[in-house]
């Protein structure tokens, strides 16, 4: 599943996340779906924080993070 949003582009697999950012330097962030956390209220954010991995990115709204739950089958917090 591919989900964009303002600042690129979420890819969702059932093993992992890869958000690919636009612009000049693209960069490209991945993470294993067991590193990643989704906070909602508001904040809209994917985090990763693994033994190897230590990143966030905010997306521009809720229906986002909900996408990504429930093609991952993780709840948002």
């Amino acid at each position: 599943m591919v989900i964009p949003f303002t600042g690129g582009k979420v890819i969702v697999t059932s093993h992992e996340i890869v958000i690919k950012l636009s612009g000049e330097y693209m960069v490209t962030l991945q993470a294993q779906i067991d590193a990643i956390g989704l906070i909602g209220r508001g904040a809209n954010v994917i985090a990763a924080n693994g033994s190897e991995t230590k990143w966030s990115i905010k997306l521009d709204n809720e229906q986002q993070i909900q996408q990504i739950a429930e093609q991952i089958g993780i709840q948002v917090q």
